[in-house]
């Protein structure tokens, strides 16, 4: 196990989350995209066969320690940390959908020393890479398929801005999986088009939660409060989902190979105050937070680690859902 959480940490532990970056979501984009996304080498992921009759548009974490603000794609060691992450929850999606996941100019972690007016150009810059991504997707490889989108951490805050930027694909959108990101009151008052999944089945909607347990009253992640659902029991109240709703932790590498997977890890439930998910039946001792900006006991790096086959289930059920629906 421990060479398993040291895995996860080097994939993961540049992430980022700085509560300033809400407001982001809020603007359009002024930077111009620096990545032409009909060069194959700007996509971390394209699908070597198209044979599913839907697809996946992923964004991935924050993934490199990079003294410049914006990631350097040009660089093999950044390159090959990014598509690390990717892989480790492509799993997840990859039984019924082809999965695209562009390269982009994400924000470095010492971007996140700047004020928010600071960090601005920064962000919009990741921001417009995946945008321009998105068109240049939905142009050439679409064809008209149903969408899953998904995302983890800066992935989650850049797909959140996507969803506020493209109302038109809503039709279209099996679920967009904001994962480690919050979604505010705020937001879903302020854009009718952001819709909260209300249980296993509905379509159209976002599924997200951010992790921690008990002890955790605030974080960069969510300052206050969010919205979400809880993955083991689909509910969004506080109903408890014990561990044995849990169908199993998968701990990944680089490859995307699951190294360890855990039946009955840990249950779950929902903090009806913060909206965040309260993890049980582990402890930060044995899953530390490790990075330097979350208390212990935030368990933000275990996000889809922990409930890997609950979503790689839930992403199924969904796509069945959209065809018995739209379909008719």
């Amino acid at each position: 196990m421990k060479n398993i959480k040291k895995m996860l940490v080097g994939a993961l532990i540049p992430i980022v989350m700085v509560g300033g970056c809400i407001g982001y979501s809020k603007m359009h984009s002024q930077a111009v995209p620096t990545l032409d996304y009909s060069v194959q080498e700007n996509w971390a992921v394209t699908p070597e066969k198209v044979d599913k009759d839907v697809d996946v548009f992923f964004i991935a974490p924050t993934t490199t320690k990079d003294p410049a603000m914006n990631m350097n794609v040009k660089d093999p060691e950044a390159r090959k940390k990014f598509l690390g992450a990717t892989m480790m929850e492509k799993g997840i999606y990859d039984d019924k959908t082809n999965f695209y996941a562009p390269y982009y100019e994400q924000m470095t972690m010492e971007a996140y020393n700047l004020d928010e007016k600071g960090r601005e150009q920064y962000f919009e810059k990741a921001y417009a890479d995946v945008d321009a991504a998105f068109n240049y997707y939905m142009e050439h490889y679409n064809n008209g398929k149903p969408i899953v989108l998904a995302g983890f951490s800066q992935g989650g805050e850049i797909l959140k801005m996507l969803l506020i930027h493209h109302p038109e694909i809503q039709d279209k959108l099996v679920a967009a999986y904001v994962i480690g990101w919050n979604i505010t009151d705020e937001d879903l008052a302020k854009y009718p088009q952001l819709k909260m999944a209300q249980g296993e089945k509905d379509t159209g909607v976002i599924v997200s939660f951010c992790s921690e347990n008990e002890d955790i009253h605030e974080s960069i992640i969510v300052p206050e409060t969010t919205n979400g659902i809880n993955p083991l029991n689909w509910k969004t109240d506080g109903t408890v989902a014990t561990k044995e709703e849990n169908l199993g932790a998968c701990f990944t590498d680089y490859s995307g190979k699951i190294k360890k997977e855990v039946p009955q890890l840990c249950g779950a439930h929902l903090d009806e105050n913060r909206g965040t998910l309260k993890v049980s039946d582990v402890t930060p001792e044995e899953y530390p937070a490790r990075l330097d900006f979350l208390k212990d006991g935030n368990y933000h790096i275990y996000d889809y680690q922990f409930f890997y086959r609950n979503l790689e289930k839930n992403v199924q059920t969904r796509i069945q859902s959209y065809f018995e629906t739209h379909m008719n």
